[in-house]
């Protein structure tokens, strides 16, 4: 039977499966944000940063604030780098839950860097601790030093998502199950495996996954509740297409019903100029080639061979926002890009700002008031 996720259960207590039509939430803000910029307000990792935007987007109804997992800076040659800075997911989760009421807390796992068994005990610790807020996006693993740091492979790419699926289903088995049991996989081997205790949230906690390829999108259609996808298309037909498949598959192949996500980069300013001026200065004049360098060495790009154009609109856009969706300009302008984006079956949205607090007074200013006015939030 298909269930949809507008009926969760799980609305008592986690805003994830609320009524508002467009949700929103945090993204990067345990570490540097999504932009790969060198300008002094710059996120930074710092603590009091992260409480103050918490307690910001909670007061405005946001529904998440997604960390990331990361663990040595992209450089190659400079290990410290600044794009390594961040604090651990799980106990930043734990902390933020104290510092909210409301809002959703994600953690955010990689799945080669934890046991599964430790992953239980932790997201249940963490819902406990949040009173039934807590979600989990949950990472294949893709950057090998990272991986090698643990001594884990960097598996084959479809391998990577055979292993998370053996690490889901005893995660899964762990919060709902109060029997001891023995998993024999080609990834796992657990003796009498037993967690207490359980997560409030009820069969178990959220997950999150970003899987943007044909296998990814079908272990994220059958595993996660929220789908990450990144938008790479201004047309709204096209978006509703990568949208669609990812429900399809959802529906057809595992009989659910998934919310699917994306993520977007805000600049805003009174003027679409100031803030294309503000954009400019920071990917631009202050954006962080070292980093980009040593993230596209990882991903495997060879710019040598994309046309100059190409290759230079490639990485501004990556420096502005990891790729992420553009809110550039005017409250009105943003409110507009959101309504196209919800009209194109996007669930919820990712916000990162190059300095975060000032970025979401703004947005609770300018913002808030007239995604209420389109009906995309109560």
């Amino acid at each position: 039977m298909l269930k949809s996720w507008k009926d969760d259960p799980r609305a008592a207590t986690n805003p994830l499966f609320g009524d508002n039509k467009l949700k929103l939430g945090l993204f990067g803000l345990n570490g540097i944000g999504i932009s790969m910029t060198n300008v002094p307000e710059a996120p930074n990792a710092r603590w009091s940063e992260s409480v103050a935007v918490s307690k910001l987007a909670d007061a405005a109804g946001f529904e998440a604030n997604v960390p990331y997992a990361r663990w040595r800076g992209y450089h190659p040659e400079d290990p410290t780098h600044r794009s390594g800075l961040a604090m651990d997911p799980y106990t930043w989760a734990a902390a933020t839950s104290q510092a909210t009421e409301r809002g959703g807390v994600f953690a955010t796992s990689h799945v080669p860097t934890i046991h599964p068994i430790a992953a239980a005990k932790q997201c249940a610790t963490i819902d406990q601790i949040s009173g039934g807020r807590f979600g989990l996006n949950v990472v294949a693993g893709w950057n090998k030093p990272e991986l090698d740091m643990f001594g884990a492979a960097m598996r084959e790419h479809d391998d990577r998502y055979d292993q998370a699926a053996e690490w889901i289903e005893i995660v899964r088995r762990l919060w709902s199950e109060d029997d001891e049991f023995d998993y024999e996989g080609r990834y796992y081997q657990i003796n009498k495996a037993v967690s207490f205790p359980k997560p409030l949230q009820r069969p178990f906690p959220p997950i999150m996954n970003a899987g943007g390829s044909d296998r990814g999108r079908l272990f994220a259609a059958k595993y996660a509740d929220m789908a990450f996808v990144i938008v790479k298309s201004e047309e709204p037909e096209a978006i509703r297409a990568e949208v669609d498949l990812y429900r399809t598959t959802a529906r057809e192949e595992f009989g659910r019903d998934i919310q699917v996500w994306t993520y977007a980069y805000v600049v805003q300013r009174d003027t679409e100029a100031e803030a294309r001026d503000y954009l400019k200065h920071y990917a631009v004049d202050h954006g962080d080639d070292r980093a980009l360098d040593g993230w596209m060495e990882l991903q495997g790009m060879h710019t040598k061979l994309m046309p100059k154009d190409v290759m230079e609109q490639l990485r501004f856009r990556f420096k502005a926002g990891n790729g992420g969706f553009e809110l550039v300009g005017t409250p009105d302008r943003i409110t507009a890009r959101l309504e196209m984006l919800s009209s194109a079956g996007i669930d919820g949205v990712l916000l990162g700002w190059v300095g975060f607090e000032d970025g979401m007074r703004r947005w609770i200013d300018g913002v808030s008031p007239l995604l209420v006015q389109a009906g995309l939030r109560g």
